[in-house]
């Protein structure tokens, strides 16, 4: 059976970062052990991969002329989520503009000046009960801690 590298299956703990695929040993290495530019690459399910319960796992990264990548995910949800995300990226690398995706519309902000921003309230916290309680003026940007309180002048 044929895989992504070499004659049997190796786990890989992959990273996609904007145009750049990484693949390491496992999901606490530093170092990659290789990485390739997706540019060009068209990302598509691969069932023919595999002849066993995980073909509807699979999917693969071709581009003509380059080297084809294989890969099995945890899961068929799992695998069609990397095609979907590599054919956004794709889609995006591809274009002038950025695509708007509905989900991620966020709602309008409040302009810090305005009336109807939100009231803040500040509140004294007592770190330890053997101190005495240090009140800070408002302009004051520094923070009595307990034990060091400051010499009088």
């Amino acid at each position: 059976e044929h895989s992504f590298f070499g004659s049997e299956w190796q786990k890989r703990w992959c990273v996609l970062n904007r145009k750049t695929f990484y693949y390491y040993a496992n999901e606490k290495s530093k170092q990659p052990k290789g990485n390739f530019s997706i540019e060009h690459y068209n990302a598509r399910l691969a069932s023919h991969l595999r002849k066993d319960s995980r073909k509807r796992c699979c999917f693969e990264l071709i581009c003509p002329g380059k080297r084809t990548y294989e890969f099995t995910a945890p899961s068929p949800a799992e695998a069609e989520d990397w095609v979907d995300q590599i054919q956004f990226l794709l889609k995006d690398l591809s274009s002038f503009t950025i695509p708007f995706d509905e989900e991620d519309e966020e709602e309008p902000y409040n302009d810090v000046d305005s009336s109807d921003s939100m009231n803040t309230t500040s509140h004294n916290t007592t770190l330890n009960q053997d101190e005495p309680n240090v009140e800070m003026e408002e302009d004051d940007i520094y923070e009595v801690l307990p034990g060091k309180q400051p010499k009088p002048e």
